[in-house]
């Protein structure tokens, strides 16, 4: 068979997550989670309020131990690892908080500078530069010396979108990116999502239950069920909408700002 017509590699998952339950002490939040996410993707994890949309994400990103279950990134199973292994892992990935969580007393060049400061051996110079070009990328240049009271909701959720690639993570996390903006800040911020994917090719995680992001950019997601109390969806949101597994899926993607 000649390299023309050789089949495509199946693309191989950033994420995988295996019979995973998680919850509060006791209290179990959500149970038997499987899915996986697509290197390159942007995934969505929906769902109402009080869905363990949180809850999940934290158990993601290392904050919270899942009850059980596995999380996979790549071939790693990261809860089985020691804290050393854990560690290089979450280097490896990018945050953005639902706040943006800045720093009030930093200005912005300090703010995205900090990961690189702790995490790398860069000197002042490299480090200057490196923030620099991060602000650029999410459209803030010229903003080092700003502090985050200076900006608008929308700068501020990008400066924090910016100190998540501070490190050039393989995949990014962000917890409710729009909450708090403006339409028209929610759509830019999306264009901005959608250009990191396209081109850097990072794997981005959103946490969200604002519609039109979810069916603007989103590529695959799962919807998190907190009658069932666990998901009870997954596959491509455009897709879902249009063949909506259940009442409770149509309900979410036809009115989703009613559930908060």
């Amino acid at each position: 068979m000649s390299p023309r017509t050789q089949p495509m590699a199946p693309i191989r998952p950033a994420i995988t997550v295996e019979q995973l339950t998680v919850g509060y002490g006791d209290h179990v939040v959500m149970e038997d989670l499987s899915f996986k996410v697509d290197q390159g993707a942007i995934f969505f994890i929906m769902g109402g309020s009080g869905s363990g949309k949180s809850t999940l994400l934290r158990a993601l990103i290392g904050l919270d131990r899942p009850m059980t279950g596995h999380v996979l990134f790549g071939e790693e199973d990261f809860w089985s690892q020691d804290e050393r292994q854990r560690d290089d892992t979450l280097r490896r990935h990018g945050v953005l908080y639902q706040s943006a969580a800045l720093f009030s007393s930093m200005t912005l060049a300090e703010n995205v500078g900090l990961p690189l400061t702790q995490f790398t051996d860069l000197r002042r110079s490299e480090i200057a530069e490196v923030v620099s070009l991060k602000l650029a990328l999410v459209g803030l240049s010229g903003f080092e010396n700003f502090y985050p009271r200076e900006l608008s909701g929308g700068m501020q959720k990008r400066a924090g979108l910016a100190r998540a690639m501070a490190l050039d993570p393989e995949i990014l996390f962000l917890d409710e990116p729009s909450a708090g903006l403006d339409p028209l800040s929610s759509r830019r911020l999306d264009e901005l999502i959608l250009e990191l994917r396209n081109g850097l090719g990072t794997t981005i995680v959103i946490v969200s239950h604002e519609l039109s992001s979810i069916l603007s950019i989103g590529d695959s997601s799962i919807f998190l069920d907190a009658s069932a109390h666990t998901l009870s969806a997954c596959g491509p949101p455009k897709e879902l909408l249009a063949r909506p597994p259940h009442d409770r899926v149509y309900e979410f993607l036809t009115r989703g700002e009613a559930h908060g």
